[in-house]
């Protein structure tokens, strides 16, 4: 298959896995409107085209938290990315730490924190749920510290499951999935043979670690929805922002207020999400609740931005709504499940080739000055 734009790793990685991991990765929550808004309004968004304004030398470099990346998009956490291609978690970050952005590991990986981090060549970022289960937060937190992550992004836009009804047609829940699963497997060769045998062990790496015994993918579904705890508020945090001495970035704003709450909280950044219309159906999408954030927070604190992004086009539209960095989540899972390692560093090259067009046809010579000026209206 040739693989001329970002939007065709879709495709590729539809071809290569079993139907139960594509829609899990590639679905939403409910009747998937939030899911198609995210991409669709971003999509829609309008760019204001400048003439006899470009340069031969472009900047795409940014700074967050005083380090130096190549390009604004840090690979998001996904989790299972293990099971989309052998040790994908590995793959992933080599890859990320090849073009020098971060990768941000996710909590239910299945590869663990320390095989993640002793392939990475610069700190990694870590990725934590508000789970029932604080002594497992208060572990994972440790070993992120004592292997280098500098910062621990805070999802807390998950305190109960969506309800991702794809999934129980796909195989990933509902009746016979064990059954269901090896006969996908078995119609899937490449992927059953390359992650299969050679991408052992199937298990949460990070939760093993801290139970001390393997924890599959048939507990997967059912730990976290005993571990998600529905009652949390900004108190129940403030022992993590007194224990973490990193960086800190909260995960899943869609709301000036809770942009505000996150601030007064102490934060150093936010990322504003709809974890991907996989939460709330009907929730705003990120193009449309990003700008009103960035009235109230910019220049505060670090506005990252994910949700519909496939494109390097998406990349700077999320940029010119007020973000200062883009997630990259399905896009890059999609590459690793068709190509692997060389699946994602191409798609950051493709990336980068549609940010480069965008930055000489809008007249912005650097990531810094892709902003609102920038949106025709």
């Amino acid at each position: 298959m040739i693989i001329s734009s970002a939007t065709d790793y879709r495709a590729a990685a539809r071809r290569v896995l079993p139907p139960f991991l594509f829609h899990y990765l590639d679905g939403g929550a409910g009747a998937e409107e939030t899911l198609r808004a995210n991409v669709d309004d971003l999509q829609s968004v309008r760019l204001r085209q400048r003439v006899m304004r470009g340069s031969e030398q472009l900047d795409l470099g940014v700074e967050w938290f005083g380090q130096r990346y190549d390009l604004p998009i840090p690979l998001a956490p996904v989790g299972l990315t293990g099971m989309y291609a052998r040790r994908g978690e590995v793959q992933a970050v080599r890859a990320a730490c090849h073009r020098n952005i971060p990768f941000i590991q996710s909590t239910v990986s299945v590869c663990p924190l320390a095989e993640v981090a002793a392939q990475a060549s610069t700190p990694i970022w870590f990725q934590l749920y508000v789970l029932k289960d604080r002594g497992f937060m208060r572990d994972v937190m440790k070993r992120a510290s004592d292997l280098g992550a500098t910062t621990l992004v805070f999802t807390v836009d998950m305190p109960v499951p969506g309800a991702r009804y794809r999934d129980a047609h796909s195989g990933m829940s509902g009746p016979n999935t064990a059954l269901r699963r090896v006969i996908q497997a078995m119609l899937h060769p490449r992927w059953a043979l390359d992650v299969g045998p050679r991408g052992r062990p199937h298990d949460l790496g990070n939760i093993s670690a801290y139970r001390g015994r393997a924890t599959g993918l048939q507990d997967y579904i059912g730990w976290l929805g005993a571990n998600f705890d529905p009652a949390i508020g900004w108190r129940d945090l403030e022992w993590i922002r007194d224990e973490w001495k990193g960086n800190l970035v909260i995960k899943g704003i869609l709301d000036r207020g809770d942009a505000r709450d996150a601030l007064a909280f102490g934060a150093d950044g936010i990322v504003v999400s709809n974890h991907g219309g996989r939460q709330l159906d009907g929730a705003l999408s990120t193009a449309r609740a990003l700008p009103g954030i960035a009235e109230v927070v910019k220049d505060r604190m670090t506005i990252f931005a994910d949700g519909g992004v496939r494109t390097g086009t998406d990349v700077f539209r999320m940029l010119a709504l007020g973000a200062d960095g883009v997630l990259i989540g399905r896009a890059f899972v999609y590459a690793l499940a068709a190509q692997g390692q060389a699946g994602v560093e191409r798609l950051f090259a493709i990336l980068e080739k549609d940010m480069r067009t965008n930055m000489v046809l809008t007249g912005a010579k650097s990531v810094r000055e892709i902003g609102p000026h920038l949106l025709a209206v």
